[in-house]
């Protein structure tokens, strides 16, 4: 085969250009430290570098801000259960201490006012926020638990009100003890001689009319529930709608009279009419119920004092929010068997009066709000009507995950109704009427006493007031008894709230334990995946250092054969 001059010039042209693109690829080897600069260069490595790269991506999005941002979540709900727990254990101490018999009423107030103000942090810690986000509030995060200040303004602009779903079960029947001591006070003219009330004279004594009642209730979750005898948002009577064990459907409202105002009773309750709903025709309807009464009373006192001297139904008391009954009433249709099997207690009331502190009911009830969207004064009036759990158990469903690896989730967050019961505010209700019941008979004592320095000590009013007095005394005791009892069963219940509580920290404790974990495993899988990238795509600086000044000597090695080759050819020897 015979070579030429151009064969020559071309196989060491394209020689050193091989050269220059080594020189050029380990040179940008060196400068990117990276092996390829295009899928072209090694499509092992580039298809390899692509699986790597999607892996560490993957990996630092789990571990450096969903990991990350799911223990930040975890831990601030793990303070604000701190304080909770000591809230709780604050108010389980001044139970214990309360419970003395020897505390005068003065002194309970005391105590009364430091719970009080507990039960409110206890409450405001249902409102802590992550970045923008209420952590007890489920998937409502932007929601609070409570309503706020800044809530209560904007109410007046645009009230809100809710019909709430609430159920109850026999464990949610309570009993309270009522002290009657109405006797004492009637007809005390302090002159002449004494006017005994009915049922008092010689032969029977102030004490014997002094009674302390059982009565039993269904207490529900708020107070200052709507009226019956009034109206609701859109202009239509307010109802009361009961479901008993056994599925019967009551329904109550207030009767109005040929003028279109709502009736009273003497006393200035609301006249109820009730009916009952009829599945035993087709189609069903709402047929006039009589089987026994509904009665709405406004003041609680008189509620109680009604069904311990013989209402045979039972008092609704929108005040306080509770549906009191008799003994008698209690084991005819709310006794252990008639709740047996799936059977509960349903109630179905209104409440459009919220303050700062109230917890928002769409968290933890079956609901329908109303909300005036119109300005104050604006004609038509505009309203938003929106159902809330209406297909699930009252936001038992609301855990919010957390992605932390390939197929693992962990829960963050903790729900309200896990540890934030009404009762804690509810009870601080209870203990309020207690302590004005006290303070009314100290009132009562007082006032006889002083009556008493007027009349000689063998006057038939001076004998009147001593045996009044010997009443107040009764009753006295009667009701510090009944505080006593009822502080001795609210440290068990606060012993219970404090459980609940402890519960949900320990799950949540558990919880960043096992993200603890998570984020140790996925470190070392970070680092891994980061090696095993460098590995792939990064170069060895030693190895391509020394082929590129390989590269170069052998370059300039070939320029100076090939320029000597060059100056020579047949025509020299010719």
């Amino acid at each position: 085969m015979r070579i030429t001059n151009k064969i020559m010039r071309n196989n060491s042209a394209y020689n050193i250009n091989q050269n220059k693109i080594l020189r050029d690829r380990l040179t940008n080897q060196m400068t990117t430290q990276s092996k390829i600069v295009r899928p072209s260069d090694d499509p092992v490595v580039a298809i390899r570098a692509l699986r790597l790269r999607s892996n560490v991506t993957a990996v630092t999005q789990y571990n450096e801000k969903n990991a990350k941002d799911a223990g930040q979540w975890l831990s601030l709900t793990a303070d604000a259960m701190k304080t909770v727990d000591e809230v709780l254990t604050s108010l389980y101490e001044q139970s214990t201490g309360t419970a003395n018999k020897f505390k005068t009423a003065d002194d309970l107030r005391i105590h009364l006012e430091q719970m009080k103000e507990e039960t409110k942090e206890f409450y405001s810690c249902a409102n802590v926020d992550y970045a923008g986000r209420y952590v007890f509030s489920g998937y409502r995060t932007d929601l609070p638990v409570t309503f706020t200040e800044e809530d209560e303004k904007q109410l007046k602009q645009h009230p809100l009100s809710y019909n709430i779903y609430e159920d109850f079960g026999f464990e949610d029947i309570s009993r309270i003890s009522y002290t009657n001591y109405d006797k004492l006070g009637e007809n005390l003219t302090g002159e002449g001689n004494p006017s005994y009330p009915d049922g008092v004279d010689e032969t029977i004594s102030y004490q014997q009319t002094v009674s302390n009642d059982t009565l039993y209730r269904f207490r529900m979750s708020y107070n200052g529930l709507d009226s019956l005898a009034t109206m609701d948002a859109e202009g239509n009577g307010q109802e009361l709608n009961i479901t008993m064990p056994d599925g019967t459907k009551l329904r109550a409202t207030a009767k109005k009279d040929a003028f279109n105002q709502f009736e009273t009773d003497a006393d200035g309750n609301p006249v109820l009419e009730f009916e009952k709903y009829d599945t035993t025709v087709d189609p069903p309807e709402w047929n006039a119920f009589t089987d026994f009464e509904i009665r709405e009373f406004a003041d609680q006192e008189k509620a109680y004092h009604a069904v311990a001297e013989g209402f045979s139904g039972i008092a609704f008391i929108p005040t306080s929010g509770e549906l009191v009954f008799s003994k008698d009433f209690y084991e005819k249709n709310f006794s252990e068997s008639a709740f047996d099997g799936m059977d509960s207690f349903h109630v179905d009331y209104n409440k459009s009066s919220w303050q700062d502190g109230d917890i928002n009911p769409v968290h933890y009830f079956k609901c329908i709000e109303t909300k005036v969207t119109s300005a104050p004064g604006e004609e038509p009036v505009e309203m938003r009507k929106t159902a809330y759990n209406t297909q699930r158990d009252e936001g038992r469903d609301q855990d919010i995950y957390y992605d932390v690896g390939y197929n693992q989730q962990i829960q963050v967050n903790t729900r309200a109704d896990e540890i934030f019961t009404h009762n804690v505010q509810r009870d601080i209700d209870d203990f309020e009427h207690l302590l004005k019941q006290y303070e009314d008979i100290e009132k009562v004592e007082k006032n006889l006493t002083e009556k008493l320095k007027d009349w000689p000590e063998d006057s038939d009013e001076y004998k009147d007031l001593k045996e009044r007095l010997e009443g107040v005394e009764k009753a006295t005791t009667y009701i510090r008894d009944n505080i006593h009892t009822r502080f001795e069963n609210q440290i068990t219940k606060y012993q219970r709230y404090m459980d609940d509580a402890r519960v949900a920290t320990t799950a949540n404790a558990t919880r960043g334990s096992r993200l603890d974990l998570v984020k140790s495993r996925l470190t070392n899988q970070q680092a891994t995946f980061k090696e095993l990238q460098q590995d792939n795509e990064g170069i060895d600086i030693t190895e391509v250092a020394v082929q590129l000044t390989s590269s170069e000597l052998t370059y300039n090695a070939a320029l100076m054969a090939t320029g000597k080759i060059m100056q020579t050819s047949l025509m020299n020897y010719i």
